[in-house]
């Protein structure tokens, strides 16, 4: 329990709270989430909510496993009132006590930054949050070599192999979530894998991720499977890829960087750059990983 001047709040689990609740304090913060979109992650994650004695939820947290020593850490929010009294801490406590030996990470907003590093996570990365409505012709492509075409969502077990070694853990069960949802293009050459792309509505639009690819001009190919589509219509890529060929192409395809985030880790470092290996082009969502 979390005693503040004039009342306490308790951590209760995430599912037992009313989602309107729930997208009201993501509204209160101006985060684009909608109902649906809290109903998944409640679904492929777990969570605390920070709430008081007659229901009111001042803040949550949740996280998400991703194999049996891992999870992602998302949805961290705070009320004004419970952040000025040490409510963020509070709640990553509460978290960190129900992740156990867990190794973590997060992609962390410029206001929560201080706090994380107080509480042992190291800097990895930037996460560029590209966003805007999708022009109607995109930019020229680079060459390629291979074929992109659509998978059917019921074999989305392909993937499994290739994210696992570009993400370093084992996500499938998120992606099985991601599937129903999701458009999926795949890049294969010589018959097998080598990249893909899921797509999904999500927040204000569409949200254009996992992309797994070996290098820019696979994942540029991929994205422009789903981009090509949503002409006119809002959409997000959340990228690591600060500049180059990838990060150019977005922003020809009026996909600008409206904010950024800073990937952070706790434990076993997270990020999984490995020259020749595939590699995470764009995220879920930064909320996910």
């Amino acid at each position: 329990m979390m005693q503040l001047s004039s009342f306490a709040l308790v951590a209760r689990d995430i599912n037992d709270v009313d989602i309107d609740h729930l997208h009201a304090l993501t509204i209160s913060v101006r985060w684009p989430h909608r109902q649906k979109d809290w109903g998944f992650l409640r679904r492929v994650g777990r969570g605390i909510a920070a709430v008081d004695e007659i229901g009111r939820v001042f803040g949550s947290a949740m996280w998400f496993p991703q194999g049996e020593d891992f999870a992602t850490v998302g949805l961290v929010i705070t009320t004004p009132r419970v952040q000025a009294q040490g409510g963020g801490r509070w709640l990553m406590e509460q978290l960190f006590a129900r992740c156990g030996k867990r190794n973590l990470a997060l992609n962390s907003t410029h206001a929560a930054y201080s706090l994380y590093l107080s509480l042992g996570f190291t800097t990895e990365g930037i996460v560029h949050m590209r966003q805007g409505v999708v022009r109607a012709a995109l930019p020229d492509l680079p060459p390629v070599s291979g074929t992109c075409a659509a998978l059917p969502r019921e074999r989305v077990a392909e993937l499994f192999a290739l994210d696992a070694r570009a993400f370093g853990h084992d996500r499938s069960d998120m992606l099985i979530s991601l599937a129903p949802l999701s458009s999926i293009i795949v890049l294969r050459r010589e018959g097998e894998i080598a990249g893909y792309s899921m797509c999904r509505e999500y927040g204000r639009g569409f949200q254009v991720g996992p992309t797994v690819a070996y290098d820019s001009a696979d994942a540029t190919h991929l994205t422009a499977a789903h981009l090509g589509s949503l002409g006119g219509r809002y959409a997000r890529v959340d990228t690591h890829e600060t500049d180059g060929p990838f990060a150019a192409f977005l922003e020809g395809c009026g996909l600008r960087v409206e904010e950024t985030v800073t990937t952070m880790s706790r434990g076993r470092p997270f990020l999984n750059v490995q020259k020749s290996e595939p590699r995470v082009f764009g995220l879920a969502a930064h909320a996910i990983g």
